[in-house]
């Protein structure tokens, strides 16, 4: 009888104050261009520091921070009574949890899910235009609402998802079955039976092609996420190995969506999902977006964002605010995150490009159990919409509107970057493993005519240089403390931090297997109770708490007795060093080279060409 008071009470409701749902119109040609709602204006920053301080973001790509492509489609219809003459992207076919796979650029422009915020029991927004809700279910009901009124939608009788994991073992660039099938071979002979899958997708776009596939390594046993996390901690113990989980969604959440008035009045109740848009591309308000989950900057905002939205049921049977975007205007709410907005405009334009190329290798890869494709956090994209949004780098996502970089055999680059390289870059086997791949090779990072200089292969020497002539050093946002530091953890520090590996108190440390810029891949830990290595740059770095960089020396420090007292690294660079330097790519356009220049370097010979 519970159930069936707010059944008949929606029922009521929405035949009083719903719409009947818009007559369908003429779809838009594959050349017409259009997808989604028309752009409108916009201003802003990042949710990790404060508006306009600039940030440069390390793209750590490679198996922990690569996704593949997912789905908007096009479509159209004229609008319903009340809005005449204007186009409905809601009735084109605004993606939903369930389309999450392709990317559909056959409009043009694809549009992108990001989630804003998940797990709220209520939320607030307002629109900026003339708003168009849709409730869905068999009838399709539509609610039309004036410019500017408040409404909130809360979450009622909420059921989680019911999930199943399976441990990835790891994670394999789609040329590397080599590498593929000796991992297989090497859990097999321990006992553990292992699949390989395939995650991504190939898109033939003008004549170029976009390829984010990928084969993950998984144990072959399906289990409930604690289960799953339990294999994971005695994989951990048996074989050092840390893994992630692949989920699957067995059962999908659900819940009753209760939309209200300004003054609290239940007008309408939505099955799991709610669709709302402004037909004119106004876009919306929404009210204490909450940033910054897990970090020291937690907080909340009102923020204002183009495009549509989806209020929608997330895994835990609570609410999820989804900004249904336009690649690009998506893009002017992300870049003035990666670099400093105040940079040259031909670096902005070389990070726009990249950025763009790192957007479609990201989705349809991460939250392959949620419903939406990317996150508007450090793990997918720092995304802030229109408030977040520059003058200076939305004109520069302008001016390189729809263009990748795509190396010499038509194929879209893995446009990675970090902060500050360090005078050098490095090949991307030595940081992720895998096959190399010929656009991401390491080469030294100095502005033409620099004369002589000391290389990497001498280590000492060319961390101790202070007059690098290196475009990182040389740009006028260069922080000395990134371009070279040092860092000391006293003996107990080091010997908390390495517990886990069990080897005791730890009596030395060794970098070995260096790239081309210095950077180290294996590090062997020696203790009182045995040895280890660690084995990834990523990893290394992680067990010291993210050492800016693995292009480091080590030395433990003694006391009169010769005790060790405490380690100190001595390094170069700010992230892995793959791909593009942001703050090289800032000392070159001070320079005086164009960005197609700037990437071309970077790249190794890699060209920009429009992707529509």
């Amino acid at each position: 009888m519970r159930l069936a008071v707010p059944l008949l009470l929606a029922a009521l409701l929405l035949s009083a104050c719903a719409a009947p749902k818009p007559a369908s119109g003429r779809v838009p040609s594959p050349s017409s261009g259009q997808a989604g709602a028309p752009p409108d204006g916009g201003a802003a920053s990042a949710d990790a520091r404060p508006p306009d301080a600039g940030a440069l973001e390390d793209s750590d790509g490679g198996a922990d921070a690569r996704p593949p492509l997912a789905g908007a489609s096009d479509g159209g219809a004229d609008a319903g009574p009340g809005l005449p003459g204007l186009e409905d992207p809601l009735a084109q076919g605004i993606p939903g949890p369930g389309d999450l796979k392709r990317l559909d650029f056959r409009g043009g422009e694809p549009r992108i899910p990001i989630r804003l915020m998940e797990g709220r029991r209520e939320v607030t927004f307002s629109s900026r235009g003339r708003m168009r809700l849709r409730f869905g279910g068999p009838d399709d009901k539509v609610l039309d609402a004036a410019a500017g009124t408040r409404w909130s939608v809360r979450v009622t009788q909420g059921e989680p998802a019911v999930l199943t994991a399976r441990v990835q073992l790891g994670e394999f660039r789609i040329a590397d079955r080599e590498g593929l099938n000796a991992a297989q071979e090497q859990w097999r002979a321990r006992g553990i039976a292992v699949r390989a899958h395939v995650l991504g997708a190939v898109y033939g776009i003008a004549g170029k092609v976009i390829d984010n596939r990928r084969y993950l390594l998984l144990v072959d046993e399906a289990l409930p996420p604690d289960a799953a996390s339990r294999k994971q901690a005695s994989l951990l113990r048996e074989y050092g190995v840390r893994t992630t989980l692949f989920e699957e969604v067995r059962t999908p959440a659900s819940a009753i969506l209760e939309l209200r008035d300004e003054s609290g009045v239940v007008v309408g109740l939505a099955q799991d999902r709610l669709d709302a848009e402004t037909p004119d591309g106004a876009g919306f308000d929404v009210r204490q977006v909450e940033y910054g989950v897990g970090y020291d900057f937690h907080g909340f905002e009102d923020r204002t964002f183009r495009g549509a939205l989806q209020l929608v049921v997330d895994r835990a049977g609570k609410l999820a605010v989804v900004n249904v975007v336009p690649l690009e205007d998506l893009l002017k709410g992300l870049v003035p995150s990666e670099i400093f907005a105040r940079a040259h405009p031909e670096a902005l334009k070389a990070q726009a490009v990249t950025a763009r190329g790192e957007l479609l290798a990201k989705v349809g890869i991460k939250h392959l159990a949620d419903p939406y494709l990317l996150c508007s956090e450090q793990h997918c994209a720092v995304y802030r919409g229109r408030t977040g949004e520059v003058a200076s780098t939305t004109a520069a996502v302008e001016a390189t509107r729809g263009e990748g970089l795509f190396s010499q055999d038509g194929r879209l680059v893995d446009s990675v970057y970090s902060a500050v390289c360090g005078g050098h870059t490095e090949d991307n086997d030595v940081v992720w493993g895998g096959p190399p791949d010929p656009s991401l090779r390491g080469r030294p990072d100095v502005l033409p005519s620099a004369g002589r200089y000391p290389l990497p292969a001498h280590l000492e020497e060319w961390l101790a240089a202070t007059d690098l002539p290196a475009a990182c050093r040389l740009s006028s946002f260069a922080q000395p403390s990134k371009f070279r530091w040092e860092k000391r953890f006293t003996a107990e520090q080091v010997n908390a931090l390495t517990r886990h590996l069990g080897i005791g108190r730890v009596q030395a440390l060794a970098f070995s297997e260096r790239g081309v810029s210095g950077r180290a891949r294996v590090l062997t830990l020696s203790g009182d109770q045995g040895a280890t290595q660690i084995r990834g740059e990523l990893n290394i770095r992680r067990l010291f708490g993210m050492l800016n960089s693995s292009m480091a020396v080590v030395e433990a420090e003694r006391d009169v007795e010769g005790q060790i007292t405490g380690w100190l690294f001595r390094g170069g660079g700010w992230g892995h060093g793959v791909g593009m330097c942001q703050t090289g790519a800032i000392g070159r356009a001070e320079a005086g080279q164009r960005y197609q220049d700037i990437l071309r370097h970077y790249f190794n010979g890699a060209e920009v060409a429009p992707i529509y």
